[in-house]
């Protein structure tokens, strides 16, 4: 399921047009990623929990030359299932 159909699918269960289906989507996914900018987690009981965790510094190698590269620190998004997604998915 990409984006459209999300928002079709949106539409037809709350019953609103096509267009406030994706504000509404688009606003959640908004404050979804302001909350992990902010470095304040988003919990949605039952669904699951999105954060923010580090990934430590590390080295790598490029396949193509063998050269080593330093691959910097970074902050990445986690997400969490809650019990009833799990639940739901198995």
């Amino acid at each position: 399921m990409n984006k459209t159909d999300l928002i079709e699918f949106i539409a037809k269960s709350a019953d609103i047009s096509k267009a406030s289906a994706t504000r509404a989507l688009d606003a959640v996914l908004e404050a979804v990623t302001t909350s992990l900018q902010n470095n304040e987690p988003v919990t949605l009981v039952g669904f699951g929990t999105f954060s923010v965790g580090e990934r430590a510094a590390r080295t790598g190698v490029n396949p193509r030359t063998k050269e080593v590269l330093n691959i910097a620190a970074a902050k990445v998004p986690k997400f969490k299932a809650g019990k009833a997604l799990k639940d739901a998915v198995n």
